[in-house]
């Protein structure tokens, strides 16, 4: 993987070259690699790359590039996650423009069905910070992964209250992992990382521009179910990431406040407009997409597991969703008995079932 991670680098390194037209490369020659070793005749041919864009990828200085980053990567034990893999984020991956190559510190769970995004202005007004803790405190019980910006104001009060409640929280960056801005999130950042962690597509050395923070806002509002924007104004990342969700065609919410309130306008722009839904209370999300409680705490209360109910559970709890054979596979419970304690379970309310034999909690 390291090779062909070296040529999915340099490809994103390519001037002109953005994700689209990356993955059309890779799908046209059959690989990262194969692009840079395809005859420039070839590369010609292919729709919208033209002579210029072949000559550029003809140019090897961006794989000593590659290299020296692939070093960096190495060094700070930093997880690489290709577009191609099976461990990118599933959600994201269905963005036509999501990034070839995300980089990644931290213990993130991206196999986490249940992710929000939450953003809002930098210079948030008590009542936003504490919708923003109301709301977090209210998201607990299902154990969504909290996803957003780093920035001050509601991105930090998102990011802290949910290290505050147990829940994963996953700092999206405009700029390598070799930095940090704001600096002063350099303790929440630490803290994020042993619970969650921090994410981008950018190379270490990137300049911390402004048109990197509108691309690090797509991978926030693709890699969530829902977006809520808690506070904004008429203009700013919080309405750009609600339009790239709307994009997305994933569920946007925006929290009103007073009409007269500069903070609120954004907000109050989106839901006049139909491009978000009014949140009123926790309900709204949950009835809109259909989340259950994590049932675990509850469970140990109410019900009195016998030895393999016990056993089945608490496997079922570990991976979160599990097919009938491979719960089969790992308690060694004959298949009888399997079915009938899988019911069981499912009346008392203890997991779920999906489609396909799949028991989920």
């Amino acid at each position: 993987m390291s090779q062909e991670l070296v040529f999915q680098i340099g490809l994103s390194l390519i001037k002109g070259i953005g994700p689209i037209t990356a993955k059309k490369l890779i799908a046209y020659c059959g690989g990262s690699e194969a692009v840079f070793k395809e005859k420039i005749s070839i590369l010609k041919t292919i729709p919208n790359i033209g002579n210029v864009l072949a000559e550029e990828i003809q140019n090897s200085s961006v794989l000593i590039r590659a290299e020296e980053e692939l070093n960096f990567i190495s060094k700070h034990n930093i997880l690489c996650l290709s577009y191609s893999e099976p461990n990118y984020p599933e959600k994201l991956k269905q963005c036509v423009d999501a990034p070839i190559l995300l980089f990644s510190k931290g213990n993130t769970d991206f196999t986490n069905k249940r992710t929000i995004s939450i953003v809002g202005t930098r210079r948030a007004t008590n009542y936003g910070l504490s919708m923003c803790r109301e709301l977090i405190r209210d998201l607990a019980p299902y154990s969504p992964l909290v996803i957003s910006g780093l920035a001050y104001g509601i991105d930090s009060c998102a990011h802290k209250e949910a290290l505050k409640n147990g829940l994963q929280t996953l700092g999206v960056l405009a700029h390598g992992l070799d930095e940090l801005y704001p600096k002063t999130n350099r303790n929440l950042a630490s803290e994020m990382i042993a619970n969650g962690g921090l994410m981008t597509e950018f190379l270490s050395k990137s300049k911390l521009i402004k048109e990197n923070f509108v691309r690090r806002n797509r991978i926030v509002a693709g890699m969530a179910d829902i977006t809520i924007v808690i506070e904004s104004k008429l203009k700013g990342g919080a309405m750009i990431t609600a339009r790239l969700a709307n994009s997305y065609n994933r569920e946007v919410f925006a929290i009103p406040a007073r009409l007269n309130d500069i903070h609120s306008k954004g907000c109050l722009h989106l839901i006049k407009n139909n491009q978000a839904m009014v949140y009123t209370g926790i309900d709204d999300i949950i009835e809109n997409i259909s989340w259950q409680t994590n049932k675990l705490s509850n469970q140990q209360l109410t019900f009195d597991f016998t030895k393999d109910e016990k056993t089945i559970y608490d496997l079922i709890v570990k991976y979160k969703e599990l097919h009938i054979d491979k719960i089969s596979q790992k308690t060694n419970v004959s298949s009888s008995n399997l079915a009938e304690i899988l019911m069981k379970l499912e009346l008392e309310g203890a997991i779920n079932s999906e489609p396909g034999n799949i028991y989920s909690v």
